[in-house]
């Protein structure tokens, strides 16, 4: 019975998780292991456990936001990212079949979600409360390392992945993550502030363009849950996002739902002087990653609204858009 859209929040959970379970049986690993979920946002991921304490990581798609073909661009550019020293990504592991990508099906869902298994790669989430300098520093290294591979990359025939372009995070036509103008508690007073702000957001980005030294393929998705601090090692994970975008986004993506906070300012200058180590910055460059940074968080003002049934998102609803308003003003002041 292929209801799953009319299911409560928990029943979908229940049918996740069953997925979850009997896809293992799709890869050679020890018997018992089991599948714990971690994270439910754009995928849910579980950590799967083994009796003798090995883990791995179990990332099932959603249905309808990327293609198995996307996917496997991602899975190419986070394996050659590794291969190559840039950067310590997840190494996803092969099923039975020999295939990175698996369909998983369960009779409750319409059609199959495509999964992934990764190794579990050990380390912790930094948190805002912690000393971010160094790790912003690090960021910014591999950021750079990252962008530098992006542009030599010989990418597959077949390589396809989203564009993050003005008119796919704030047009109102095809943005990928819903209209901002949804965003939960938004209303006229609001909306007419938010509009002035895209405008200028429009204005900028069209003077600054979209040339090949700026615009090009990235994580698109750098915030401190898709980071991992192991010692002195950062590692970067989750590239579900990741696509065809401004270089200058990925600073702004680091302070992602904390743009408010008084030390983001410093935060970057800590990333612009981990890049600036590896790649020069120019001033156009760092002169719009307040724009990247404003942009991302009207972005997230509609992420919100269109994932409102998980938890995390819920947990921001309606006062993550009014603390909105305050730097939608002092980025009016500012470049207006």
């Amino acid at each position: 019975m292929t209801d799953f859209n009319t299911l409560s929040h928990e029943h979908q959970l229940a049918v996740l998780q069953e997925l979850a379970q009997e896809t293992l049986k799709r890869y050679v690993l020890p018997g018992g292991c089991s599948a714990q979920l971690v994270n439910l946002s754009e995928n849910a991921t579980y950590r799967v456990g083994a009796p003798d304490g090995r883990c791995w990581a179990l990332r099932i798609h959603r249905a309808g936001y990327q293609s198995k073909q996307a996917i496997a661009s991602e899975l190419a550019w986070v394996v050659d990212l590794r291969r190559q020293g840039v950067a310590i990504t997840p190494s996803p592991v092969a099923g039975c079949d020999g295939a990175l990508i698996q369909d998983a099906a369960h009779p409750r869902l319409a059609r199959p979600r495509h999964a992934v298994l990764f190794g579990w790669e050990a380390g912790a989430e930094p948190g805002i409360g912690d000393d971010l300098a160094g790790s912003f520093e690090v960021l910014g290294g591999t950021a750079a390392r990252m962008h530098i591979h992006a542009r030599q990359w010989q990418r597959p025939s077949w390589f396809t992945r989203h564009s993050w372009t003005f008119d796919t995070a704030l047009g109102d036509e095809r943005p990928h993550w819903g209209r901002w103008r949804d965003g939960i508690g938004m209303d006229r007073e609001k909306q007419a502030l938010f509009q002035r702000t895209v405008d200028l957001i429009a204005r900028r980005l069209a003077a600054y363009g979209m040339g090949a030294e700026r615009f090009g393929l990235i994580h698109a998705d750098l915030r401190l849950a898709n980071l991992l601090v192991d010692g002195s090692t950062l590692k970067v994970i989750d590239f579900d996002d990741c696509g065809f975008s401004w270089y200058m986004y990925d600073a702004a993506t680091p302070v992602s739902f904390y743009e408010h906070e008084p030390q983001v300012s410093d935060l970057i200058g800590h990333w612009k002087a981990g890049y600036r180590k590896v790649l020069p910055l120019s001033k156009e460059d760092e002169a719009e990653i307040p724009t990247f940074v404003m942009l991302r968080r009207i972005l997230l003002v509609a992420w919100i609204a269109s994932h409102i049934e998980a938890e995390f998102p819920k947990s921001l609803g309606a006062g993550y858009t009014e603390g909105s308003l305050a730097l939608c003003e002092d980025y009016i002041r500012r470049f207006g």
